[in-house]
């Protein structure tokens, strides 16, 4: 008898063999054909709809975390995945378990084909992964069902597929410059599309922002009618302090004022993610006119967690792995392992895809390295690890090459053990930090030297 994970794996095997994630068209009305046919499960729940180049994923599990500490039934949808696809879709703070996965594919099979057809005929393509994806999330947290669904855009937002529900609260982490060749190649545009999730008479949040990013969003929440506050003016964190395994933040939201509350990740990035994602569930509880209880907002806090992201997954040698993958991502990466880790010596295991920076990356990282393995995630898009090396040797970054992550990050932990104030960071892709986090899992990174 077929199990449910096997089941559910079939489910994700047949989304595989559509068009695949990174094939992005501006074809929101696709998504809503097959929304429709099921009676637009994506109106049943309130909304909170993140954007943004960076941030988006904490910034997202920062409130869902905060909303279910208020005894609200949540889902959570992101993406990517670090190491199975069900992580993708939350609910109550659990991956969506494979039968209610399954569950829900079940009621959408029926439909697909109706709507592939129609759109072949119409000489469109078929519906594609991402698509199907998002309407998986709407349907599981539907059926579960959930009080408010906190949903990441995939990319952009104005024609994004996950577009097709309404946001109560638009939030929007920092805007810069990705995917410039379906976003546009200036902040500009890159925000114009981003600023397309603004619904009507919604509450609307942002980081602080370029002036040009700042301009097109306010433009936008205008001529929507919706409100609109800004990092700075709007809502601050006014302080931050190291503590153990994390920091201790202090806030200003829109309503209230919070002090001293423990966020458990690193990095001051971390903090402007938690300001931003307790002005949002402001905008949503009370329409940021009414201040969150202290103690239900440090509870949320205190559990909120951020795979990938500065993670701590190897100890003795210190093994950190982050999924930042473009440079502003990992700008925000080495100034959190300067602030919060006190090492002398950083080995770099760097994966890039083909479709990111890698000189930025690379740019970024030249003052932290001391010594880089070079590698390649496990994906088709993966950058050519030889073409990665040219790129790390033109900035005198010493480098080895090594042909899967697993060899460089044994060769990096061997490195670190053999002198003290070493320690090794693995980032410069998604796909890269859950190859890393499956693996130390698995072998259950110990010491590599005894110690004397």
């Amino acid at each position: 008898m077929t199990s449910d994970r096997e089941r559910a794996d079939d489910v994700y095997d047949l989304l595989l063999g559509r068009q695949g994630e990174q094939w992005v068209q501006p074809r929101i009305e696709r998504t809503q054909k097959l929304l429709d046919y099921l009676d637009n499960p994506q109106r049943t729940y309130r909304v909170v709809h993140v954007t943004g180049t960076n941030g988006k994923t904490s910034t997202s599990r920062v409130i869902e975390s905060i909303l279910r500490a208020h005894g609200l039934r949540t889902g959570l949808f992101t993406s990517p995945h670090l190491e199975r696809f069900t992580e993708r879709i939350m609910i109550d703070g659990l991956p969506v378990t494979d039968a209610a996965l399954v569950a829900a594919w079940d009621e959408i099979e029926p439909f697909v084909g109706i709507v592939d057809a129609e759109l072949t005929a119409a000489g469109d393509a078929e519906l594609t992964f991402f698509e199907l994806l998002t309407v998986l999330a709407f349907v599981v947290c539907a059926d579960a069902p959930v009080d408010v669904l906190v949903l990441e855009v995939g990319m952009g937002g104005l024609w994004d597929s996950t577009n097709t529900a309404d946001g109560d609260v638009a939030v929007f982490a920092p805007i810069d410059i990705d995917h410039a060749a379906r976003l546009g190649d200036t902040v500009e545009k890159v925000a114009t599309i981003k600023a397309g999730i603004i619904k009507d008479d919604a509450v609307v949040v942002s980081a602080r922002q370029a002036a040009e990013a700042a301009r097109v969003l306010t433009a936008a929440a205008d001529a929507r009618t919706a409100s609109i506050s800004f990092e700075g003016d709007g809502f601050a964190l006014t302080e931050a302090k190291l503590a153990v395994g994390g920091q201790l933040i202090s806030v200003r939201g829109l309503a209230g004022t919070y002090d001293e509350l423990y966020l458990p990740l690193y990095g001051a990035h971390q903090g402007q993610n938690a300001a931003l994602a307790i002005a949002a569930v402001e905008g949503l509880i009370g329409g940021g006119e009414r201040p969150l209880s202290a103690d239900v907002l440090a509870e949320g806090l205190a559990t909120v967690t951020s795979p990938g992201r500065a993670q701590l997954i190897g100890t003795d040698p210190t093994v950190i792995v982050d999924a930042a993958h473009n440079p502003h991502g990992v700008r925000a990466l080495t100034a959190t392992l300067r602030e919060y880790f006190d090492f002398d010596e950083w080995g770099v295991v760097l994966g890039v895809l083909d479709d990111k920076d890698a000189v930025g990356i690379v740019a970024e990282l030249a003052d932290l390295s001391t010594q880089v393995f070079a590698t390649a995630p496990t994906s088709d898009r993966a950058t050519d690890v030889d073409a990665l090396a040219d790129v790390l040797e033109a900035h005198g970054m010493p480098v080895a090459i090594y042909g899967d992550v697993g060899a460089a990050a044994d060769a990096a932990r061997a490195w670190a053990a053999e002198a003290e104030r070493r320690a090794v960071v693995i980032t410069g892709s998604v796909v890269l930090a859950g190859e890393a986090i499956g693996i130390a899992a698995e072998e259950g990174w110990k010491p590599v030297v005894e110690s004397e």
